[in-house]
């Protein structure tokens, strides 16, 4: 018999982190804590094994879960005390999803899975605290009814709502007619009656009732989570992060332990260390009262968990280090010990139940490329990892970004922010506001840089915020589902700029103590690193090179076994290239110096040869194109100090350089003194039928050797100088789209002869 379920709780586990192929990230490191004598509430992991079965089997769970399940939570009950579906003493439970890598948000858990009209009962009377109770139960309808009742089943939302929204709005009303700004001010009665209300709504919208059988709970719970792999927010998130589609995800089921049974119970979600800087400061936000998703999903902005996660917007909260001292000294030795263990920064979530610490969840955290980099050095520093651990520690992706564009300072002096929020991602991104997922999607595709605007961002926003330039959300703190997903992301991001007030039905913001109004297609600029939004375009420069940089790449040059070269068409390009370490030009493309900044007027003695009748004209064009293409190559070859160039030949067919359009060419006409009529018709005269294998490369140097032969010359004058110079340098020339040895041949009789006459010329030994 195939074992799918794996049990973890009261200090010990079945698992550990080196399983994470088998439970999920989550499921892994739940073991891994249990077994380092960390408090987690106890429960089991179902495989990713069982969520391959699940999807073999036609969405259907293997026979021999029963068992296992039922004889897994009888264990979890002893751990905990407690009974599942018990009257007096009843068990709850939740289910959450844990792949074995993190995609957080993206699929989906249930929470207080097992309240129903027969345990109600018996939790008022065990907990004194009826407000607690009726609050779990509307939370559990809200998740049960979103996720296994509709989402699971591929329902289609009712009126164009799902079920989440249009109980959203219902509590919404309720506040409003209660006169309540928060969740937390509604009374037991207001809740109770809500919690009749939903169920009714449920029945109504989604054709059944909500069930009241804790056994049916959890076993919708279960399969809902594996539905949930292949979601569409899910695959997309896949798609974007090359996340293979069958490795399947683990259900982890787990004792509840509650944030929300008043002020001495909280929730929170911190990082080890800083996600955006990779300081070594604990940084985190939790929220009093709650429950873990109302964190992650930005419903409430949280408050700082201490001192050093306070920022413009959240320093009059009071943190968690303050509020609740011993718990916190707690919470911050598990994460000095977590970390430790783990050696890297760890994303953790924890609750707090009447005063007592549970641990949920630790995982590898998200970070920026500038945190990945600064973490991986002040590690190595530390003793934590060595130096191939440090390299590894920065994906190439992540060293990316530190090259990301920021706002010119000077420019960013003299303009006021219009709001401020939490710097989420990293460098800065201007473009037109967007305040839909749908319309940045569009945006993207028509070639236009955007900034999607929301409330605050759901798993169903991530395509639209993968086409975003930058992301802008009026609620949600450092731990919200848009700066968790744009800080994997590496994309420029601001959240909880609370002075933001959102319409998404008229696509418009209002900014709090100004007359400005936000609308569809405004033009803004954000700065991730600071949280600042201007009005307006800002220019932007290159980001200012981390010392840390310089240092890592020492790190990784002891460690690789590849040289990279470069591909570079100018001085410029070569110059940046040498000084990211490119051990020389692979491929410099000679056309490129006629595209662009300063190509006029190469680009019109081009067009000047191609446009000559006679070879006459053709090399007189050419000598005033000369001196050009010399000081290109050249000024490319010293700036690579003596490594290897390659020069590609010019390839291109010829009528890619004849301007199109009539007053283009009737531009050009003027300059040379012909007719408009002479340049349509040697554009149409040159025009290749098949582009891509016609009269282009070495064949145009072998229909006219001068255009070849005044390339080689610059190519080899160009290097002579330098030599003469003191320099060292060493051209490659690549001839291009060769078929036939001939042809070779043909260039190097050219290249042999020029490169005769020019050491005959310099004086330079053969």
């Amino acid at each position: 018999m195939i074992k799918y379920v794996y049990t973890f709780g009261g200090g010990a586990a079945e698992g550990s982190a080196s399983d994470k192929n088998l439970l999920g990230g989550k499921g892994a490191n739940l073991a891994e804590m249990c077994s380092l004598g960390i408090p987690v509430p106890a429960g089991f992991t179902v495989s990713t094994e069982c969520c391959t079965a699940y999807y073999a089997g036609g969405y259907k769970l293997p026979d021999e879960l029963n068992g296992q399940v039922f004889a897994a939570v009888k264990k979890t009950e002893a751990i905990m005390g407690m009974t599942y579906g018990d009257a007096r003493n009843p068990l709850l439970l939740s289910c959450r999803s844990g792949a074995r890598s993190s995609m957080p948000g993206m699929m989906d858990t249930v929470l207080n899975i097992g309240l129903c009209t027969a345990t109600i009962p018996g939790i008022i009377a065990k907990t004194g605290n009826p407000r607690f109770v009726w609050d779990s139960y509307r939370r559990l309808i809200m998740m049960y009814a979103d996720v296994v009742m509709e989402k699971a089943e591929g329902l289609e939302p009712s009126l164009g709502k799902g079920i989440r929204r249009i109980l959203d709005e219902r509590l919404d009303e309720v506040k409003h007619e209660k006169g309540c700004k928060s969740d937390t001010d509604l009374s037991a009665e207001d809740l109770q009656d809500l919690a009749g209300e939903f169920k009714a709504l449920v029945e109504k919208h989604l054709g059944k009732p909500f069930p009241d059988d804790p056994m049916a709970q959890m076993w919708g719970g279960i399969a809902a989570v594996f539905k949930s792999w292949n979601g569409k927010k899910a695959v997309s998130y896949r798609r974007i992060e090359g996340i293979p589609d069958d490795w399947g995800t683990a259900v982890n089921v787990q004792a509840m332990v509650f944030g929300n049974m008043g002020d001495s119970s909280a929730t929170g979600v911190a990082f080890t260390r800083d996600p955006a800087t990779g300081d070594n400061k604990f940084y985190g936000e939790w929220l009093v009262n709650a429950q873990g998703e109302d964190v992650v999903a930005g419903i409430r902005t949280p408050s700082p968990i201490n001192d050093d996660t306070k920022n413009e917007q959240n320093r009059h909260l009071v943190s968690m280090q303050h509020a609740m001292p011993e718990t916190y000294r707690e919470l911050d030795a598990i994460r000095t010990a977590l970390e430790r263990h783990f050696t890297d920064m760890l994303d953790i979530e924890f609750t707090i139940q009447e005063g007592k610490l549970w641990m949920l969840q630790c995982r590898v955290g998200k970070r920026t490329g500038t945190a990945a980099l600064n973490m991986a050095i002040n590690m190595l520093d530390e003793g934590l990892i060595t130096e191939k651990t440090a390299v590894m520690r920065v994906a190439p992706k992540q060293l990316d970004e530190l090259l990301y564009p920021i706002i010119d300072p000077r420019a960013e002096k003299d303009a006021p922010p219009i709001v401020k929020g939490l710097p989420a991602g990293p460098g800065a991104a201007c473009g037109e506001l967007v305040f839909t997922a749908e319309d940045a999607v569009a945006a993207h595709r028509a070639g236009r840089k955007c900034i999607l605007l929301r409330e605050e961002t759901n798993p169903e926003d991530v395509e639209g915020m993968r086409a975003a330039a930058g992301i802008l959300t009026a609620r949600g703190g450092m731990t919200s589902h848009a700066a968790l997903v744009a800080r994997g992301w590496g994309k420029c991001c601001i959240v909880g700029a609370g002075g933001l007030h959102v319409d998404a039905k008229t696509k418009t913001a209002r900014i709090t103590g100004s007359k400005t109004m936000l609308k569809e297609g405004d033009i803004v600029t954000l700065n991730g690193t600071k949280g600042h939004v201007y009005l307006g375009f800002l220019p932007m420069i290159d980001a200012t090179e981390n010392p840390l940089f310089q240092r890592f790449m020492t790190l990784a040059d002891r460690f690789r076994t590849m040289g990279v070269r470069t591909n570079a068409d100018t001085p410029q390009d070569a110059r940046v290239a040498r000084a990211f370490g490119a051990e020389g030009i692979g491929l410099l493309r000679t056309e490129h110096m006629f595209y662009g900044e300063g190509s006029d007027q190469p680009l019109f003695h081009l067009r000047k040869m191609i446009l000559s009748n006679t070879a006459d004209e053709r090399r007189a064009a050419l000598a005033e194109l000369y001196p050009f293409v010399k000081a290109s190559l050249k000024g490319t070859m010293e700036a690579m100090e003596g490594l290897p160039v390659t020069i590609r030949l010019l390839d291109p067919p010829l009528h890619e350089f004849v301007p199109q359009g009539a007053e283009k060419q009737a531009e050009l006409a003027r300059a040379l003194g012909i007719k408009a009529e002479e340049i349509k018709k040697r554009g149409e005269t040159l025009h290749e039928t098949n582009p891509m294998m016609g009269h282009r490369g070495v064949r145009l140097g072998i229909t006219y050797p001068e255009v070849s032969e005044m390339q080689i010359r610059a190519i080899f004058e160009g290097a002579a100088e330098l030599i003469k110079a003191g320099k060292r340098c060493i051209p490659e020339i690549m001839v291009p789209v060769t078929c036939d040895v001939s042809e070779i041949e043909t260039t190097k009789k050219i290249t042999d002869r020029v490169h005769a006459e020019i050491l005959k010329q310099f004086g330079l030994p053969g």
